[in-house]
């Protein structure tokens, strides 16, 4: 199997859990809405449900989406897809909720690799324990889709025990790794680098460290890595970080990011 994944023109835009700036974030409302811009990539987020159905959720929890205070990993499947997962988002701070009431639900992964069979799919695998990733990947190749996805995760584990799964299906870096790269990087390149992944997903700044320059960028090119920043939403900002070289941005406003790239000639 030979991925396509990178197989589209850079930059790689990214429609970050969908267009979760005017729909419900993960849901197929918010992804379809993405799809219709006309973006080619989506970023989203999977955990398992206790029967081992690995479902489209960010959070630990449904709190926040759903209202429910309830952790993904202790429901089963059949008890969380009665869950109103438009119930959580408002645009305008609470003062409205337009997606309730409307019968969104919290999708498989399947369902969503399925419903968009031309586009490519960044997977970001959420739970470290207990370890989900045989499943992940079992529903990536089910849904014969492994030659358009990249997976990522934060955790090192996780990370360490896909790659052991996924064959050729491509990886980015876990947090560990990225400081190695950046240590790296901030050294002047010094002393032999393997890339464990093959693309950096970052965001601009973190924790006051700004990640994203263009050393770093250098860095990341010399040794065959793409570099994908997140969360951009801001017009003046994705103009900054194109016109820098990046090669992927994600979004929760895809069609704006469409838009900026379309008028820098991206």
């Amino acid at each position: 199997m030979k991925s396509n994944f990178f197989n589209h023109p850079r930059p790689r835009l990214f429609a970050h859990r969908g267009s979760s700036a005017a729909c419900p974030e993960n849901t197929l409302a918010a992804f379809q809405a993405a799809v219709q811009t006309g973006i080619r990539y989506l970023e989203l987020d999977v955990w398992a449900t206790r029967d081992g159905k690995v479902v489209v959720h960010h959070d630990r929890n449904l709190r926040r989406t759903c209202g429910r205070f309830r952790r993904v990993v202790n429901l089963e499947f059949a008890a969380l897809r009665q869950l109103d997962a438009g119930f959580g988002f408002t645009p305008d701070e609470g003062r409205s909720h337009p997606w309730r009431g409307r019968g969104v639900t919290v999708p498989l992964l399947t369902e969503v690799l399925e419903t968009f069979p031309q586009t490519c799919i960044n997977i970001e695998v959420k739970q470290d324990k207990p370890g989900i990733e045989a499943l992940v990947v079992e529903a990536i190749r089910r849904a014969d889709a492994a030659d358009r996805v990249l997976l990522a995760s934060e955790h090192d584990a996780v990370i360490h025990r896909l790659r052991q799964l996924c064959g050729a299906i491509p990886t980015s870096f876990s947090r560990g790794e990225v400081a190695m790269f950046m240590q790296w990087a901030g050294t002047g390149m010094a002393g032999e680098y393997r890339p464990a992944g093959v693309a950096l997903q970052i965001p601009e700044i973190f924790e006051q460290h700004r990640l994203v320059t263009p050393q770093t960028l250098s860095a990341a090119h010399a040794c065959g890595l793409e570099v994908h920043v997140w969360t951009v939403n801001e017009a003046a900002d994705m103009q900054r970080l194109l016109a820098m070289g990046v090669d992927g941005v994600m979004s929760d406003r895809p069609e704006m990011l469409l838009q900026v790239a379309a008028a820098m000639g991206k």
